[in-house]
């Protein structure tokens, strides 16, 4: 909501008082970049208080608008507008900035501090998070807007730096924001020309206006400490709804220090006290430390009394909204709310009865039932669809004006893809997913980790999962990669070993709290026989027994993925030779690490001999075979040649396993 604007003087007060709460939080914490907040205040002010609709209330209202601080290490510039603002950050929590158990971090973390929407500390993610939310409100307004009321009419707003800028994920994000005509995105660059090594022209001389024109975006330059140009820019940033907008914001970090401004200096370290009382005299700031005036109160719970009124007409139109589209209000309530269907399994595993084949092909077959019942799924790939298996059939692409598919092309830019899905989970009203080859994670792998880090329901699809890849040679052929995705708390890594598993796979993912990689064969796989007793719901214990000898077993084989079924076949060769082995697959070493210790023994019986076997790198099975159990897999990079040859060299084939087990209980 727009109305007339906050006047120039008391404009001024306020993104002083946002000065000198940052100042006085990093002093006391002494820790903390105090320069971003200072420089910046009168950006952020301008948009807060004139601008960007919210409702403290209410933060996590779907037609909010959103603000990104991508600039993360500038945190104390949002923690003070959300405590300005009304959120529920009182003014004690900003004299605990840093310090332990507070709600105000070093960087803004997401789910931790209320009006926080993203996760923001390394450089650029921010950027490429809200070109994923703008994607995500886009497609949300093409399915939910009708001629009587848009639910879906909010911008996008993000405050990016220097730094973000020069990451190479931000021209990636850029350009796919600008294929897409995303005007609902508004971006204030506060272009302080200042590093933590010295002034920019070190290592950057780059025409950042021409590279963003390049890109298709709208882009204006203000003086970032002139209240009209701030606000007259915002005004026709907003107005521009074919491109994306840039705002090239000049500013001066630690804007009113006598001996600080424009320094790298006051980038990540306090001003200090004589500082900081030189700076008040120069700015002519006469309030303690902490000390808000009432004015400036007064004039941000006038603004927030405005929104509300806003908010309130959005709620008794969404109302009238929802009862007069049925049909859109089931889409709606289905797609914020995800709810299950009852019967999932069934569904899933009606899809891949008795079928083998590659898991990323079965993937493709189940990735189709679970789109059709769960409409809230969206997704695409980094330029692989064809052989992720990661189209959703029948449905179109989006597209600049196309926006009710829900195909996405990334391009070949697996780093953006990630965060732009990450931007999309945040949104709220979809569940992304993405797609390339396991070898290419490493390009994805910060927005995976920041996926774990915010917990985000976000699905990583990584096919061609082996050596096994063959003739395209060890570029290709992922060996550390998934005990290397396994090393992220909180992501839930499953590589299945046939139709069955890859089903349950797609459910866990669809249940879990939190992101999810699949991992996926390039090669056909058979299915797996196994034991009457077996349930599918065992797969979702991430580890469970294939098959097993009367009594006591010699030896416990532990596989995964490809592997399951050539220790099925070696356990029986080894059986034929005398020695009972049972055989348990383990999809998902995160869900067996998470079960009782009594499942897991009742499993691995104490005094029996371990083997893990997996197309991979041992470090992640260490936990379950100890000191003395056994690892079958790979320790060096692949070679270029047909798979079964592969498998001959490297020790794969059923004979060569079933002989180094032999060895290892023999020794």
């Amino acid at each position: 909501m727009q109305r007339s604007l906050i006047s120039e003087s008391q404009a001024r007060l306020c993104a002083d008082a946002i000065r000198f709460l940052s100042v006085d939080a990093v002093e006391k914490a002494n820790s903390g970049h105090p320069g971003l907040p200072m420089g910046a205040a009168d950006c952020a002010f301008a948009l807060w208080g004139n601008f960007l609709n919210f409702n403290p209330v209410d933060p996590r209202w779907p037609n909010r608008d959103r603000f990104v601080l991508s600039a993360g290490h500038g945190s104390m510039l949002l923690y003070s507008l959300l405590h300005l603002f009304g959120y529920d950050l009182p003014l004690e929590e900003l004299k605990n900035f840093r310090q332990w158990g507070s709600k105000t971090p070093g960087h803004p973390e997401f789910g931790h501090t209320v009006g926080v929407e993203v996760t923001t500390g390394p450089l650029g993610q921010g950027f490429a998070n809200g070109v994923g939310m703008a994607i995500a409100s886009k497609m949300a307004g093409e399915r939910f807007n009708t001629a009587d009321f848009s639910p879906i009419n909010h911008t996008i707003y993000a405050l990016v730096g220097d730094g973000c800028l020069q990451e190479g994920i931000s021209y990636e994000a850029a350009a796919l924001a600008g294929h897409l005509k995303l005007g609902n995105l508004v971006y204030i660059y506060d272009s302080n020309s200042i590093t933590i090594e010295g002034k920019t022209d070190l290592a950057w001389s780059e025409d950042v206006e021409a590279r963003f024109m390049a890109c298709g975006w709208h882009v204006l330059r203000v003086d970032g400490h002139d209240y009209g140009q701030i606000t007259a820019a915002i005004a026709a940033a907003k107005a521009e709804t074919g491109r994306p907008s840039l705002i090239i914001a000049t500013t001066h970090i630690a804007f009113g220090s006598p001996a600080k401004q424009d320094s790298c200096g006051a980038h990540g370290s306090p001003l200090g006290k004589d500082e900081i009382a030189a700076t008040r005299a120069n700015l002519g700031w006469t309030h303690d430390s902490f000390e808000i005036p009432q004015e400036v109160r007064d004039i941000c719970a006038n603004r927030v009394e405005e929104l509300t009124l806003a908010y309130n007409a959005w709620q008794r139109g969404f109302e009238a909204w929802h009862a007069a589209n049925p049909e859109k209000a089931c889409l709606w309530d289905a797609m914020w709310h995800k709810p299950l269907p009852a019967n999932l399994t069934d569904e899933l595993l009606a899809v891949v009865a008795g079928k083998d084949g590659a898991t990323r092909a079965l993937s493709g077959a189940v990735l189709q039932k679970v789109a059709s019942l769960v409409p809230a799924l969206v997704g695409g790939s980094a330029d692989l669809a064809p052989s992720n298996n990661s189209d959703i059939k029948g449905s179109p692409s989006v597209q600049t004006g196309t926006f009710g598919g829900r195909n996405l092309h990334f391009g070949v830019r697996e780093h953006a893809m990630g965060a732009v899905m990450n931007g999309m989970a945040l949104y709220g009203c979809f569940i992304p997913y993405g797609a390339t080859f396991l070898v290419f994670s490493d390009y994805c792998r910060p927005t995976v980790r920041l996926s774990a880090l915010m917990q985000l329901q976000a699905l990583y699809i990584f096919t061609h999962d082996s050596f096994f890849v063959g003739e395209d040679g060890p570029t290709h052929q992922p060996i550390e990669h998934v005990a290397s995705l396994r090393l992220i708390p909180g992501l839930q890594v499953i590589r299945p070993a046939d139709g069955l598993e890859t089903a349950m796979a797609w459910q866990a993912a669809l249940q879990y709290a939190g992101p999810t990689a699949l991992i996926l064969t390039r090669q056909k796989l058979p299915v797996i026989a196994r034991r009457a007793e077996f349930k599918p719901g065992d797969a979702l214990k991430g580890g469970y027994l294939v098959s097993c000898p009367d009594g006591k077993p010699d030896a416990v084989i532990m596989a995964s993925g490809s592997e399951v079924h050539v220790a099925v076949a070696a356990a029986a060769a080894l059986a034929e030779q005398g020695l009972k082995l049972s055989v348990i697959s383990v999809p998902c070493l995160e869900q067996f690490m998470a079960q009782p210790q009594s499942s897991r023994d009742a499993l691995l019986p104490a005094g029996v001999p371990r083997v893990a076997f997996e197309a991979g790198r041992s470090e992640s099975w260490g936990r379950l075979i100890g000191c003395d159990g056994l690892f079958i897999g790979i320790e060096h990079f692949g070679a270029s040649a047909p798979d079964m040859v592969l498998a001959e060299q490297f020790g794969f084939t059923v004979p060569q396993v079933a002989e180094k087990i032999k060895g290892f209980l023999n020794k």
